[in-house]
């Protein structure tokens, strides 16, 4: 078994870590390593094991949780995946097709029966109601 056995390929992080955000000019102190905090991410997701059960090679669980929502919420992750892609796809690795299978498209439980006035059901204004209601007792059902 390796000792420093790592999640994260070497090509895989010197691609990443120059797009990762530096801890330079932040207030506090100095940040956990970035890649030591993405290997940790990139463990818990591949194993699917919680949080609290990272391994102590990784640090901190906290670290790695507080990492992972703070880059999320300023955009990190999706400058990454945006990048990724751009790359892939220039580089011919990256195919757009995208198929969706109808039998799997249901309506919703309450849109299944409704009719359809005018628009959106839920804009339907009451006057539209009282027409609706009177359609549906010259076609012979009971009034609303």
């Amino acid at each position: 078994m390796l000792k420093d056995r790592t999640v994260v390929s070497e090509a895989a992080w010197a691609w990443m870590e120059p797009l990762l955000p530096s801890s330079a000019g932040r207030r506090g102190g100095r940040w956990r390593d970035h890649r030591q905090v993405v290997e940790a991410i990139s463990w818990k997701y591949r194993t699917g094991s919680p949080w609290r059960e990272l391994p102590e090679r990784f640090g901190p669980w906290q670290t790695a949780y507080e990492r992972l929502t703070r880059w999320s919420a300023d955009g990190t992750w999706a400058r990454l995946l945006a990048r990724a892609q751009t790359d892939a796809d220039a580089a011919g690795e990256l195919d757009w097709l995208v198929a969706v299978d109808s039998t799997v498209v249901r309506v919703h439980q309450h849109g299944a029966n409704a009719r359809r006035v005018g628009g959106n059901a839920a804009t339907v204004s009451g006057d539209d109601r009282k027409d609706g209601a009177a359609d549906s007792r010259r076609a012979g059902g009971s009034p609303e």
